[in-house]
């Protein structure tokens, strides 16, 4: 794995507090209904995406996730501009406005969203990895879920294929214990959630992802092993979400306590006490840092105000259109 260094922490401060900061503003204008629909943070979760940063070779390999989505394009090298225009449903978003909060995109930066629909990203993400081996690429594909998705059965049948064709592809679940809202002990006869790859010989095993050094040492074990044709991995990623499920979340199912016992081991925190304890930063550095993290996300929320809405043609315009399909034409004669 590559060493974790003093510039490695310095960054991980740097970016976890920016996709923090980033998403708390997101919140802010949520309320002021500047961005509608749905909302779901990862605040909290940092440091699975640090962690999985560090491991991964962004010259090739392939990320694809659920509806918490935001951050991640942002990590893999998408302009945060731009995923915040997007949010706004500007048209100088990553979908030109048109994909929204639960369906952030960016090809060029092999980030594959960003999914609606529960556990649908998990065949798409051994999709992807099929597409790699079938072409040589010497590509991994990590595909994110949450707990709630490792009830569907779709997992399942992902599972079996992506064993029995070797696929380079890292299937992670990121368990922040509640779902949408409910309680992993409530929905299934076991809470060990990675013993599920035990019943497909798939190595799989629990990471403390509240930390991003144990996340970036397992992810950098199974990435290794899929890109050196070991096959798939399935791994546990045990975190928490100090936010609800979205935005319109009452948390009625969990206490103000638990969320404070959490916090107490959150990733940033983590990060900053090494830095501190190592004198890697001083106070002042520190306080650098912060300023710029600030300057940065209000630089994203004003070119995602001042930027302007997509033209109302460009919703017709990425539709599939057949020449012989008997429909009116919706392009300008």
């Amino acid at each position: 794995m590559k060493k974790i260094t003093k510039e490695v922490y310095l960054n991980w401060y740097e970016e976890m507090l920016f996709w923090r900061k980033f998403e708390d503003k997101l919140a802010q204008v949520y309320i002021q209904q500047k961005v509608r629909g749905f909302l779901h943070l990862y605040n909290g979760q940092e440091a699975i995406l640090a962690g999985a940063l560090h491991a991964m070779d962004l010259t090739k390999d392939r990320m694809i996730t659920a509806y918490r989505n935001h951050v991640q394009p942002i990590g893999m090298g998408e302009d945060p501009k731009r995923v915040m225009a997007e949010l706004y449903g500007k048209g100088t978003g990553t979908s030109q406005g048109l994909g929204g909060s639960m369906h952030i995109f960016s090809k060029e930066h092999r980030f594959y969203g960003g999914h609606g629909i529960v556990g649908g990203q998990i065949p798409l993400g051994a999709g992807l990895a099929f597409a790699d081996k079938y072409h040589k690429r010497d590509a991994v594909t990590l595909t994110f879920m949450g707990d709630g998705a490792t009830r569907q059965g779709s997992l399942h049948e992902t599972f079996n294929l992506a064993m029995l064709w070797n696929l380079p592809v890292v299937f992670c679940v990121e368990n922040n214990g509640y779902a949408m809202g409910t309680s992993v002990e409530r929905t299934a006869n076991h809470t060990d959630i990675w013993k599920l790859g035990l019943g497909y010989e798939m190595p799989c095993g629990p990471v403390d992802a509240m930390n991003p050094v144990k996340v970036a040492e397992a992810l950098d074990e199974a990435i290794t092993r899929a890109r050196t044709g070991g096959g798939p991995t399935f791994l546990e990623l045990k975190t928490y979400r100090y936010r609800g499920h979205s935005m319109s979340d009452a948390q009625k199912y969990r206490t103000k306590e638990e969320v404070a016992e959490y916090q107490k081991i959150d990733p940033i925190t983590q990060v900053l006490d090494i830095i501190k304890e190592k004198k890697y930063a001083t106070d002042e550095e520190i306080a650098t840092i912060d300023k710029r993290v600030k300057d940065r996300v209000a630089e994203c929320q004003k070119f995602a105000e001042e930027s302007p809405f997509p033209e109302k043609n460009v919703m017709y315009d990425v539709v599939y259109e057949q020449d012989d399909y008997p429909f009116l034409s919706h392009k300008p004669q």
